[in-house]
């Protein structure tokens, strides 16, 4: 018998079965009371789900209705009531004519990047809504993302969704999601629904499929899927066009160098926008902006400086060398960006009696008298800051690296910084905007982490900063700064670099 024309709590007139999936059923219906139609999602028990298991999916349900019900945004479906019909949950939301992400994709096969790029910014737009409600969606992917008659790009089926505060319904070893867009650190067990960044992974596999008409790490099982996305590379895109460096910066397997929300939104709308591109002057290159950015003081007590430079690491070297990187796990690529704001999670970090990967081909270890040494890159250029301070520059010299060892006022970097140098960065930067400052380790040692842009002359520029204390409580800082619209090519440069760094008194 079907439930077509049944009324639901003598309100709901279902009048057509709109889709379907294991765990539920979508009518769009008519509300008898107020005269609109409304999507009406009606919960299915799946036969082999045990007596117990029930009440948690009844509470999965409920969630999901509070989860979207939080989130107040154009791009995150309304929900407009939750209801029981015939001892079933059911959720009433609004009904958005629409076909999915996922529909079109089969249908038509891989989207224009400028098209991608509209839908993606939307989606950028609704978990950037989404977080800052406290609500983590945990299944982005195309079958959820609804492409409105209208225009209108909607987020919706919050079916997994967690909020901050709430216990996880997920038991020990238990994995809910769709396969290919669950993020690497899911996979590696850490605590669901504790990190924004795993939605965002699966913002970048569904961009990928988007531009290339299939997942970044689809394989032949489930198993052997799981395994790519946790160990494995993935192919470059071939058709993202500009989308390529946000679709790199979201695949990053290491969750604490995630391309976050807000860089994300940022970037779509530079691309889905009509500004113009800037054009270097054909004068000299900004080789200032690379040298002295930027225009702070890095302590009290500047003692002594050397700079580094190093190519990333690749991945097979770090296997190889057993490897881990300073805020990943080994399977890990470096690149890419933070994921959020003041994040604390622990990260697995290098014993400072462990060795550190191989210097790799083209490098050479600098070796000042300074108690640390670095490698840098063959080819690059030594340079002389006012002060004496020392950088090494790449042959565009607008790229410069550099290693402060100094002592903070105090033994707390991020206190620091707050308190004292950001202040002072934004004064003396124009369009200083910090990306991220987080506590994070370096080799078991309590460190912190600071990202931010800034403008310079002929272009945007983003610098990386990592501070962290020796075993002799000797303070380092870790230093890059390059033009923003290629941190992606240097960003492994910094990552590869503090890995390479060797302390007196280790290998």
């Amino acid at each position: 018998m079907t439930d077509q024309g049944r009324l639901v709590a003598g309100r709901y007139l279902l009048v057509e079965r709109v889709g379907s999936g294991g765990m539920g059923t979508v009518w769009r219906a008519e509300d008898r009371l107020l005269g609109r139609h409304v999507a009406l999602k009606k919960l299915h028990i799946p036969p082999h789900l045990q007596d117990d298991e029930v009440p948690t999916l009844y509470e999965r349900t409920r969630r999901e209705a509070r989860s979207a019900a939080r989130i107040a945004h154009p791009n995150v479906i309304v929900v407009h009531d939750v209801l029981d019909d015939e001892g079933l949950p059911c959720i009433v939301m609004e009904y958005v004519p629409s076909v999915t992400l996922s529909d079109v994709l089969k249908r038509r096969g891989a989207l224009p990047p400028d098209e991608a790029a509209r839908i993606g910014r939307a989606m950028a737009s609704a978990l950037r809504a989404a977080h800052d409600a406290g609500v983590l969606h945990r299944d982005i992917k195309p079958a959820n993302v609804l492409l409105g008659d209208d225009g209108r790009i909607v987020l919706t089926d919050f079916g997994i969704a967690m909020e901050s505060g709430t216990s996880s319904l997920t038991k020990p070893g238990e994995l809910i999601g769709s396969i290919g867009y669950l993020a690497p650190e899911r996979l590696r067990g850490a605590r669901p629904g504790t990190s924004p960044a795993s939605d965002l992974w699966a913002l970048g596999a569904t961009l990928y499929q988007a531009v290339e008409g299939r997942g970044p790490f689809r394989r032949d099982t489930a198993i052997e899927t799981a395994y790519a996305i946790a160990t494995d590379p993935y192919e470059p895109p071939r058709n993202a066009g500009g989308l390529g460096p946000v679709i790199e910066g979201l695949l990053v397997k290491d969750p604490e160098q995630r391309m976050d929300v807000h860089e994300v939104e940022r970037r779509l709308a530079e691309l889905t926008g009509t500004r113009t591109e800037r054009l270097d002057p054909p004068t000299r290159p900004d080789r200032t902006d690379a040298l002295v950015p930027p225009a702070r003081k890095t302590g009290s007590k500047r003692r002594r400086t050397v700079v580094l430079s190093a190519l990333a690491v690749t991945l097979t070297a770090a296997l190889a060398s057993g490897a881990v990187w300073w805020l990943g796990a080994r399977a890990d690529r470096p690149g890419g960006h933070a994921s959020g704001p003041e994040a604390t999670t622990p990260a697995p970090s290098i014993s400072p009696g462990s060795s550190v990967p191989p210097l790799p081909a083209g490098y050479h270890l600098e070796k000042p008298d300074t108690g640390i040494s670095v490698p840098v890159r063959n080819g690059w250029t030594r340079d002389t800051l006012p002060g004496g301070e020392v950088v090494y520059l790449d042959r565009s010299e607008r790229v410069g690296l550099r290693v402060n060892v100094i002592e903070f006022a105090g033994t707390d970097p991020l206190q620091h910084w707050r308190e004292t140098e950001e202040e002072q960065t934004a004064r003396d930067n124009p369009g200083y905007e910090r990306v991220r400052m987080a506590k994070t380790t370096f080799r078991g040692r309590p460190a912190g982490y600071w990202e931010f842009t800034f403008d310079g002359r002929a272009r945007k520029f983003r610098a990386a900063e990592l501070a962290f204390a020796g075993t002799d409580g000797t303070q380092y800082v870790i230093y890059l700064s390059a033009p923003d619209a290629e941190w992606h090519k240097y960003r492994p440069v910094f990552d590869a670099a503090v890995n390479g760094v060797r302390l007196k008194g280790t290998s």
